[in-house]
C-alpha cells in the first residue's frame, strides 16, 4: 500500500519557515506511508489541513492532492472535515458536559453522506478520526478508530494517519505564528 510523495509535497515543505524544519522532515516521512494507500494518505492530508484551518495550507495541499486524488475523493475529504466539524463540537460536548441525559438525547444533526460517501467507508473513516483527533473529540475519536480496524485496517495505519493529521497541524500553527493565512 505504499504511497509516492516527493514532488506534491514541495510546495507543502516550501511553506514551513527554517525553525520548524522537523515538520518539514516528517511531512516526508509521514505522507509515504507503507501502510496506507495513496487515496487513504492524501485524503487525510486534505481533511486534516481543512480542519488545521489555515488558508494557505489548505490551498496548497488541496493543489497538491489533485494530483493523487479523484474529483470524489476531494470531495468525500472535504466531506469528513465538515461533518467532523460538527460532530466533533457536538460529541465532545455531550462527553465534556458530564451528564448522561445529553448522551440519550437523539443527535438529530443531518449526517447522510457518512453512510455514502463517494469513496471506500474504511477511508473516509480514516479520514474522519483524523479530523477528530485535531480538534479532540474523544468519542469521535474511539468510534472511528473502531469503525477503521473493524474494516480491517491495521493499527499502524491509524497511527500513520493521525501522524499526518499532527504534522499538518503543527504545520498550520507555524505558518501563522508567521502570518501566513492566504
Amino acid at each position: 500500500m505504499t504511497t509516492t510523495t516527493a514532488e506534491p509535497l514541495a510546495a507543502v515543505a516550501a511553506m514551513v519557515p527554517d525553525y520548524a524544519k522537523d515538520l518539514r522532515l516528517n511531512l516526508g516521512t509521514v505522507m509515504a506511508s507503507q501502510n496506507l494507500t495513496q487515496q487513504q494518505s492524501w485524503g487525510t492530508a486534505v481533511a486534516s489541513a481543512i480542519a488545521a484551518r489555515n488558508p494557505a495550507l489548505t490551498a496548497t495541499v488541496l493543489a497538491a492532492a489533485r494530483n493523487h486524488l479523484s474529483e470524489a475523493a476531494v470531495a468525500a475529504a472535504k466531506t469528513a472535515a465538515s461533518l467532523m466539524g460538527m460532530n466533533n463540537v457536538y460529541y465532545r460536548f455531550t462527553h465534556l458536559v458530564g451528564q448522561e441525559e445529553y448522551r440519550r438525547l437523539p443527535a438529530r444533526l443531518r449526517m447522510q453522506a457518512i453512510a455514502n460517501p463517494g469513496v471506500d467507508k474504511v477511508d473516509f473513516e480514516l479520514w474522519s478520526l483524523a479530523v477528530s483527533a485535531i480538534n479532540g473529540c474523544g468519542i469521535c475519536i474511539e468510534a472511528h478508530e473502531k469503525q477503521v480496524i473493524a474494516q480491517g485496517l491495521p493499527r499502524e495505519a491509524v497511527q500513520d494517519a493521525v501522524r499526518i493529521a499532527a504534522v499538518l497541524h503543527g504545520i498550520a500553527v507555524a505558518l501563522e505564528a508567521e502570518g501566513e493565512f492566504v
